[in-house]
């Protein structure tokens, strides 16, 4: 092959390279074509195939921009256009990483089986790292709606996103195979899909050792809804007069009385320890109710640092059990090294005190219940819920705002995520949001009620308990520390056989030349 005609096939290369990124995206929320997913990791094994480590490298950047810039578009009206780009263009690095493996990787046998290895460890690489990572545009998080859904009780969000990319670089493999080995190759991916929808037929039933009623409030923002703190005490008001409501409800046999009542985040954004009406508000929704309220506010912590946090307010001891969040946003919630770097400018001008991350790992006790609390994002990381929940909690919530997303589509990419957890953990899952997508969701990911966005509601609704595990629960980090040795191994042997070929190669030109 000429300069040249290597130039034009990279050429070509990196314009399928940007259509496949965006085939991706498409098998996520809002479009949600689920069916589309394996067909953008297989295009994603053929734009890198045949190339060298660095021009493979630079065909996964441009996939990894067309996948993220078209995944996290919600991002360029609600938070800004220059975070948009600067966030869409690092994270599109992490598959130009994975590209520079690919020609290592496509030397060893089973190539399929380390490149979704490689792929796994991409995912879990940069869903922690820097800071604390972006989990948004996990494959496992494209499948709540599919046969492919359930399996995450059995593996996990790690192991279900390995299952759909195998699925997809065995369907690269077949579309590259000559006419005598597709029929092992199709076998294999047809062997991989069966594993895939197989937990559809076969759900892994938790058992349900109880029952207990939640009253999820949804109060609304006023204003166009899109700000916080446009009113933030009216925010605070609002739950108040909505939870009252529900109270005179009760009293008059319109509504069950409900065992505990969750709040969102962002429920009152001042203090409710310092703030005097915004306090008493408070007090007088958990007395009027009389049960308690999982109240989400924004608590000072000194003069520089804030917490987000899940307090359980009781009408007789008032607040006790608190869970703070564990992943603020950086650059949004708090300015990683501050103290190197201090901007006055643009939309980081506005984050003038640095969010504190929490620790707790077990579960709130909530009205003699043990509750596994999420907040906003939180829902996205492998280490919030599933370890509440293998310290013994009972049932799931998530407490988010989404104002600040409420005209984007990334309230329904967090919905799904937040019903996939339910599927893992085997538990029933109660959202509130302050007016985006409040629910309550069943252990196989069903939504049972859920209330309209931008508008005040209260749902009522009889869950069940549970304190036994799922195999997925079971399994914890194993499987992302699996499939990171994996892809470490095969890089090591890929590394070895890639440096031998390209000898043998160089000997060979020698050879010719002389």
């Amino acid at each position: 092959m000429t300069a040249a005609d290597y130039a034009r096939l990279v050429l070509q290369r990196s314009f399928f390279a940007v259509f496949g990124g965006a085939l991706l995206a498409a098998s996520f929320e809002p479009l949600a074509l689920a069916w589309l997913l394996p067909i953008g990791v297989a295009s994603f094994a053929l734009v890198t195939r045949d190339l060298t480590v660095r021009r493979a490298g630079l065909v996964g950047v441009l996939f990894g921009a067309a996948f993220m810039f078209s995944h996290l578009a919600w991002m360029r009206t609600s938070v800004g256009p220059d975070a948009w780009v600067a966030l869409s263009s690092f994270e599109a690095l992490f598959y130009g990483l994975l590209g520079l493996c690919v020609p290592l990787l496509r030397r060893l046998p089973v190539a399929p089986l380390w490149l979704a290895a490689a792929w796994t460890a991409m995912e879990t690489l940069r869903s922690g790292w820097p800071f604390s990572g972006l989990p948004w545009g996990r494959l496992a998080f494209a499948a709540i709606d599919t046969p492919a859904a359930q399996g995450v009780a059995y593996v996990g969000m790690t192991g279900l996103s390995f299952l759909l990319a195998l699925a997809g670089f065995l369907l690269a493999h077949l579309v590259e195979s000559a006419p005598g080995t597709r029929r092992l190759r199709a076998a294999a991916l047809v062997g991989v899909l069966a594993v895939l929808v197989t937990p559809a037929v076969v759900p892994y039933d938790v058992a349900q050792t109880d029952t207990t009623t939640v009253a999820v409030v949804q109060g609304n923002v006023p204003g166009r809804g899109d700000d916080i703190l446009f009113d933030a005490r009216g925010v605070t008001q609002n739950h108040v007069d909505a939870t009252l409501q529900l109270a005179a409800d009760v009293a008059t046999g319109r509504a069950e009385q409900p065992d505990f009542v969750l709040w969102p985040e962002n429920s009152t954004a001042v203090d409710p320890f310092l703030d005097g009406p915004v306090n008493r508000g408070i007090h007088d929704a958990v007395r009027a109710i009389d049960v308690p309220v999982v109240v989400g506010g924004i608590v000072d912590d000194g003069q520089d640092h804030i917490l987000n946090q899940g307090i359980v307010w009781d009408p007789v001891s008032g607040p006790g059990e608190r869970y703070t969040k564990q992943h603020p946003v950086p650059y949004g919630e708090y300015i990683p090294y501050r103290n190197l770097w201090d901007p006055k400018f643009g939309q980081l001008a506005l984050v003038s005190r640095d969010m504190k991350s929490g620790t707790r790992t077990s579960p709130l006790r909530v009205a003699g219940i043990d509750l596994a609390d999420a907040i906003c994002f939180d829902v996205a990381y492998d280490d919030v819920m599933p370890a509440q929940v293998r310290d013994g909690a009972e049932l799931l919530t998530v407490q988010t705002s989404n104002a600040s997303f409420i005209f984007t589509h990334q309230i329904e990419q967090q919905f799904a995520i937040t019903r996939l957890r339910a599927v893992e953990a085997g538990r029933w899952l109660a959202v509130a949001s302050t007016n985006g997508r409040s629910g309550v969701i069943a252990p196989d990911g069903t939504v049972v009620a859920s209330a309209e966005p931008r508008t005040t509601s209260v749902l009522v609704q009889e869950v069940g308990l549970s304190t036994d595990l799922t195999p997925a629960m079971r399994l914890g980090e194993w499987p992302s520390r699996l499939f990171t040795a994996m892809t470490l191994a095969a890089l090591v042997a890929g590394a070895f056989a890639y440096r031998r070929r390209q000898e043998s190669a160089g000997s060979a030109e020698e050879e010719t030349v002389a």
